[in-house]
């Protein structure tokens, strides 16, 4: 870690009064919720840097990886790391392989998991911490897809590779320990948007649908301009600019925005779908889209749980080193999804 990530780690020890009178002295509150202190600092600081919505997408993915590294926890111990790549629809597609360390060689259940990113910045680094989290609290084996990224590689190419390592592991996860018949898909930000889409393309193909579906702050309607887009459209990490950047690289005309491929939260045919969690944060533009998607599977008579994390902001599962409550979320989530595998 370099010289600027230690002093925030340091400054983040202080008391929790300290970092508010440094952020302003006043907390922040938007539609009735109160930030964390500690994310208010980090917001205070970050107002201070470029936007990402004016930077390449290379150097966006520069600036995006020395933050994480700045605030993510340190990975878990006790998990044993393996990179493979996969078969995919674009050549080999690079994954990493997370299993507990104490496995014995039986078979555990798989969770299939996807980084968050707008689906233009990320790579295996991006939850590296998460998915040790995962693989460790839900005794299995946790297996996280490099997926290719826009613009380089526009819409679909990364939901197709999602669903072709789903697949993969559905057909060939023994290879590494997945008990196939019990596999899950999880998710943050993008990766919540592919994870709802599998459950939903697995349905209209007829394919094995995942034995739970863990869904971080997921976009599930790019079209979106109501609510907490609007409310929160300034905060911290994710504005609205930003998400409206991503967006823009992906897609190469706006009637994508409707596809179900991209736009779970349009779909209607929502019933058989599997389990899921459904988590927010209370300063996060998307949060108002995963609420919606979370009673709309409700409604369709899905096992549904809805949290929202409302002092935290989006990306908290990636902050465990910095923000103490964005780590106890994200060991209540993995401890979620144990319950369905």
């Amino acid at each position: 870690m370099n010289l600027q990530g230690l002093i925030v780690r340091g400054l983040m020890k202080l008391p929790e009064g300290v970092l508010l009178k440094m952020a302003g002295g006043e907390p922040t509150e938007i539609d009735g919720n109160v930030m964390d202190p500690r994310v208010q600092f980090l917001a205070v600081q970050g107002a201070k840097q470029p936007s990402m919505a004016k930077m390449t997408p290379e150097e966006a993915r520069a600036v995006s990886a020395a933050g994480m590294a700045m605030l993510n926890d340190a990975p878990r111990r006790g998990v044993s790391i393996l990179n493979r790549t996969i078969p995919g629809p674009g050549g080999e597609l690079p994954v990493r392989v997370y299993q507990p360390s104490d496995a014995g060689g039986k078979k555990l259940p798989g969770i299939v998991f996807f980084h968050m990113g707008g689906w233009v910045i990320g790579d295996l680094e991006t939850c590296h911490p998460f998915c040790t989290v995962l693989a460790e609290e839900c005794q299995a084996v946790v297996m996280s897809v490099d997926y290719r990224l826009a613009p380089e590689h526009r819409f679909p190419a990364s939901i197709e590779d999602a669903i072709a390592a789903y697949e993969w592991a559905v057909s060939n996860g023994g290879e590494i320990g997945m008990e196939t018949g019990k596999i899950a898909v999880a998710g943050d930000s993008a990766g919540g948007n592919m994870s709802a889409v599998i459950c939903q393309e697995m349905k209209r193909k007829g394919g094995q649908q995942p034995a739970a579906q863990l869904l971080v702050y997921p976009s599930t309607d790019p079209s979106d301009e109501t609510g907490s887009m609007q409310s929160c459209a300034d905060c911290y990490p994710l504005t609205k600019e930003i998400m409206d950047y991503f967006v823009a690289n992906v897609m190469t005309d706006e009637a994508q925005k409707r596809d179900p491929r991209i736009a779970p939260g349009l779909s209607d045919d929502l019933a058989g779908l599997a389990p899921a969690i459904v988590a927010t944060a209370g300063f996060d533009p998307l949060r108002d889209q995963g609420e919606v998607y979370a009673n709309k599977l409700k409604a369709a008579g899905v096992d549904t749980l809805y949290r929202c994390y409302t002092g935290l902001a989006h990306a908290f599962a990636a902050m465990g080193g910095a923000v103490p409550e964005a780590r106890r979320a994200s060991v209540e989530l993995a401890r979620d999804l144990k319950r369905h595998l």
